[in-house]
């Protein structure tokens, strides 16, 4: 869509040149047509060049400046009316220096503090759509993690889902590392995020906050800025941003509270997959992860076992016996 915009932009400018060619230099089409073509081809590409951070600065700019003339333009006219100047020249003085001096602070008081404003956030929208949630942004931990895309599946997240630019550039980072583990770890996480954005309309969006180190940090400052939510399965970054007063969905915490509950003398099934920590004992795994440690199935391993629950450890536990 973008190039049909461009190309119909130099064609206009095109004919433009040709008619001014025609009308004002002797008939000159021709020359006027190369120069209008040369012209939107020169203003098309400046565009192209356009990165979106600079997008954001200028629109910043832009918007600073329209605020700036347009609080100058009521306090001239009140000026005018309480002190009103007997000679044209310094009424036009006047007025000029107060508009340049408030568009001037206009506009770098809106460059100095656009990430504090939510439509300046480089060309970031959330519509909420009458659902009134806030937005979520994913951290690094909980792509490579991978349960996203399951509770994704589940359709229980009707919100934006949004995963930043600079956690996709650390993500890539741990994909290449020189650490065999990361790098696994990374590019498990890299199709993961294939996944999400091919299957659930997971959206990347450029925000960059070059001015924060760390992704933590900027990931807070994004979320404060956007009144958004953080996904995560990072304890620090938990406590951080719970201390700033972000919202945070740790998904360890949300697959803890979804495990069923088990009674002493219930039945359950298992296969065991090793020996326990004391004698004659076997260890097995329920769907959700949730150990189980078997009395006298040592010399079960492989096998499906049928139990009966004695004993449930404290939820801070690992498991269940």
């Amino acid at each position: 869509m973008l190039h049909i915009v461009r190309a119909l932009f130099i064609g206009v400018c095109g004919a433009l040149g040709a008619a001014i060619g025609h009308e004002l230099y002797n008939k000159a089409a021709l020359q006027g047509l190369l120069a209008g073509v040369f012209s939107g081809v020169l203003i098309a590409g400046g565009a192209m060049a356009f990165t979106r951070r600079v997008a954001s600065a200028v629109s910043t700019a832009m918007i600073g400046l329209l605020v700036g003339c347009l609080v100058a333009y009521f306090v001239v006219q009140v000026l005018r009316l309480v002190l009103p100047a007997d000679d044209p020249k310094v009424d036009f003085y006047r007025s000029f220096g107060i508009t340049v001096g408030l568009a001037f602070l206009s506009v770098l008081t809106l460059l100095q503090l656009k990430d504090d404003f939510k439509f300046v956030i480089p060309l970031i929208e959330f519509r909420r759509e009458g659902h009134g949630g806030k937005p979520i942004l994913v951290d690094t931990s909980s792509i490579i993690d991978g349960r996203i895309a399951d509770v994704m599946d589940t359709k229980i997240i009707d919100v934006p889902v949004v995963i930043p630019r600079f956690v996709l550039t650390e993500l890539q980072a741990v994909a290449d590392s020189q650490d065999a583990l990361k790098r696994v770890r990374g590019r498990r996480g890299l199709d993961v995020l294939n996944r999400l954005r091919k299957d659930r309309g997971v959206r990347i969006e450029d925000a960059e906050l070059p001015e924060i180190e760390g992704v933590d940090a900027k990931l807070v400052r994004l979320a404060k800025n956007l009144d958004a939510r953080i996904l995560t399965t990072d304890f620090n970054l938990n406590k951080v941003a719970q201390v700033q007063g972000v919202e945070v969905i740790n998904l360890n915490d949300l697959a803890h509270a979804l495990r069923p509950d088990v009674l002493p003398g219930e039945k359950l099934t298992g296969k065991i997959l090793r020996a326990g920590e004391n004698a004659g004992q076997g260890v097995a795994y329920l769907d959700d992860g949730t150990m189980v440690v078997a009395e006298e199935c040592a010399g079960r391993i492989g096998q499906a076992v049928e139990v009966v629950i004695t004993n449930v450890r404290a939820p801070a536990a690992p498991g269940r016996r």
